[in-house]
């Protein structure tokens, strides 16, 4: 049920890939363990095997309450679109970024942009000099809205840049490569950028060693996420900011034990339980939802709803819910826009979305003549 991936070394990541990296071993308990360094992975450099690429990755959701930093998922039919193609034009071993679409926020220098911090790193892993790439971003996330955007970014940039040279790398070593991305932009944090690549749940057992352990939620089992995005940015630095640098005894020991309930639920499916753990963090959720106008009014509408638990995603805004039912969910979802309207004077949208099972991947592809 549980699948984990060591990566041995004490630096800080630097490179990212694509899906079918997957293990898709029978095992209960598949097991992936891969010695990882930001050396190259290739004795001799790939050519591209497609002319050009379109890739997505999933939006997701971190921290999901008492899991800081360590625990993510990824969220269905939500996230960002890149194409990547062979350009003669761009100087061999270089990416170019030739178009971003649904922002004018982010920057098209690949060394001050997620997508291509990501696919420069994999480009290295790849010892990639002989073939220039232009790379198109298309942002289906909003900015600063806590469903992890610049790990979609970083993601889909990744897998587009492992699919185009035949697909040499595997989910950890992109992991790597969109950390790299994450640390330059919010922090070093893998609970959006690992849940981003390899689909599910995610547990980030150790940072240093990097240790990754996906947790496999039942398939029979329906879980829909109530996701409820009011107009209000929350950038993810000024949000950590807002943290304790210290905390008791007794709210480490709390936290913990429903960190570890939470990971028991999932597995087994338990969505009450799962709920109710989502909802129970004493550390960060007290610190941040003060900033974030209307917020305990719109956990406390969800619950009254029907929800089994709520939470901030990520460093926020987007508040979480989740059910066991999609009609339910959407009434849910309406209760927590009204919330955020009058209790916090904000617009809000909502969506009812599933897990995604799958992760960042293949869209479609150009063959080389």
């Amino acid at each position: 049920m549980a699948k984990i991936c060591y990566q041995s070394s004490s630096f800080k990541p630097k490179s990212f890939p694509s899906p079918a990296y997957h293990n898709k071993a029978n095992s209960p308990y598949p097991t992936t363990r891969c010695n990882l360094s930001l050396s190259s992975k290739t004795t001799t450099e790939p050519e591209p095997v497609f002319t050009s690429v379109k890739s997505f990755a999933p939006a997701t959701v971190a921290n999901l309450g008492p899991g800081f930093d360590f625990l993510g998922c990824a969220v269905d039919g939500l996230g960002d679109f890149v194409t990547l193609r062979v350009d003669p034009e761009v100087h061999p071993g270089e990416i170019s970024i030739s178009e971003i679409n649904g922002t004018k926020k982010l920057s098209k220098n690949p060394l001050w942009n997620c997508a291509g911090i990501a696919a420069i790193s994999v480009m290295k892993m790849l010892q990639i000099r002989s073939v220039g790439l232009s790379l198109s971003l298309d942002k289906g996330l909003p900015l600063g809205s806590g469903l992890g955007s610049s790990a979609a970014s970083a993601a889909a940039a990744a897998v587009a840049v492992n699919e185009i040279f035949g697909r040499k790398l595997g989910s950890s070593d992109l992991v790597l490569a969109g950390l790299e991305s994450e640390a330059k932009v919010s922090g070093y944090h893998a609970d959006n950028i690992a849940p981003a690549i390899m689909g599910g749940f995610v547990l980030i057992r150790s940072y240093d060693p990097l240790e990754l352990i996906q947790l496999k939620f039942p398939v029979e089992k329906e879980l829909f996420f109530i996701l409820v995005n009011p107009e209000f940015e929350a950038p993810t630095k000024k949000m950590r900011a807002a943290l304790p640098s210290e905390i008791s005894m007794s709210h480490h020991v709390w936290n913990s034990s429903q960190a570890g309930a939470l990971v028991a639920t999932v597995l087994q499916g338990d969505l009450r339980g799962f709920g109710k753990a989502l909802s129970s963090d004493k550390i960060v959720e007290p610190r941040r939802a003060p900033l974030i106008p209307g917020m305990e009014r719109v956990k406390k509408a969800a619950i009254e709803a029907g929800a089994f638990g709520c939470t901030i995603s990520g460093a926020g805004p987007t508040a979480v819910a989740i059910t066991d039912d999609e009609e339910r969910g959407r009434k849910i979802g309406e209760k927590m826009v009204q919330a955020f309207l009058e209790d916090g004077n904000l617009k809000a949208t909502a969506v009812v979305k599933r897990l995604d099972r799958v992760g960042a991947r293949l869209i479609s592809s150009i063959p080389r003549q």
